[in-house]
């Protein structure tokens, strides 16, 4: 069963961003930057006026469709959408589950153990964290109102 679980988990993390990716480009003028983008100028409104919140949705627009499919900055919104949202997504991993490219050879391999080691740790230091914060009183479960 566990084997099972370890092998959906793979293909899920292999597959689910890049079907995002594949949403965005078919469906919308977005890669996964310039939708982010929108999203989080999109809490930015500051008024309740109709004239004011359209233009401020031109604006959003603008700024976003830069980095999207048709925008100049669309070599940037790609590589930070494939190198930066997905990888975040993948915790650090690529496409073909390393954490540097695979061109290196056996020097890309060595560095992948070692840097999957390093967040491997971070996560298990930030879960510490978590823990200490909680004997503290500083989190959120066992704090009394």
């Amino acid at each position: 069963m566990d084997w099972a679980k370890d092998q959906y988990n793979k293909q899920y993390e292999k597959w689910v961003p890049w079907l995002e990716d594949m949403y965005l480009y078919y469906f919308t003028k977005d890669n996964k930057t310039s939708y982010a983008t929108r999203q989080n100028l999109d809490k930015t409104k500051f008024t309740g006026v109709k004239q004011v919140d359209n233009l401020q949705d031109g604006v959003h627009n603008l700024v976003a469709g830069q980095v999207g499919q048709d925008g100049l900055g669309r070599p940037v919104g790609d590589l930070v959408s494939k190198e930066g949202v997905n990888r975040v997504e993948r915790k650090g991993k690529d496409d073909e589950g390393g954490y540097l490219p695979a061109a290196g050879g056996p020097v890309s391999k060595g560095g992948d153990a070692v840097l999957g080691g390093v967040v491997e740790g971070v996560g298990a230091a930030g879960e510490g964290v978590k823990k200490a914060g909680g004997w503290l009183g500083l989190g959120g479960k066992g704090r009394e109102k």
